[in-house]
């Protein structure tokens, strides 16, 4: 039984971890696209929407992507897929789009916007921050009032001496 109430916040702590890796990874590719000062024009491929929810009285969450296709300056072809853009952006379109030449080409057709990029990631850290400290304390909690009082595998507690029927009987 211990193991579910250290399984379950662990591996949500591990969820947890993984994001904020993903949501910072994402961050520094994002400003080192927008300092390397390499441009092109894009052209919009393709543009759909994915929804999310909608079941059981939820909210319905609707994501626009777009494709974009361009020529990096070593001659390359670069497609990438970016989630969040402007909706008017439509198939045919041309855009500007910042990228980082190396081994991976990152690019994003967001337009410079430092505050705004850094306000998010940080939003988004502190909110997955509150859920590890949740799993992490509710885990130290857990250890501290079940093991803290010893309680043995039985639910016991075996730090007391107990009296039965009159006969004393010490762990």
């Amino acid at each position: 039984m211990d193991f579910f109430f250290y399984a379950v916040p662990g591996l949500i702590l591990a969820v947890v971890l993984f994001g904020g890796y993903r949501v910072v990874r994402r961050s520094l590719q994002i400003r080192r696209a927008w300092n390397s000062g390499l441009t092109a024009e894009a052209r919009c491929l393709r543009m759909f929407t994915t929804t999310h929810g909608g079941g059981n009285d939820t909210s319905v969450s609707t994501t626009l992507h777009h494709v974009y296709e361009f020529t990096a300056r070593d001659g390359r072809l670069v497609r990438f897929e970016e989630e969040g853009g402007p909706a008017t952006t439509i198939e045919g379109d041309i855009v500007t789009v910042h990228y980082a030449e190396g081994h991976e080409v990152v690019a994003t057709a967001k337009s410079p916007g430092r505050a705004g990029l850094a306000a998010s990631t940080i939003a988004i850290l502190a909110f997955l921050g509150v859920i590890a400290v949740f799993c992490v304390g509710f885990m130290v909690t857990y250890s501290q009032v079940f093991d803290g009082f010893g309680f043995g595998e039985d639910g016991v507690d075996t730090t007391d001496t107990v009296v039965v029927d009159g006969v004393t009987i010490t762990p």
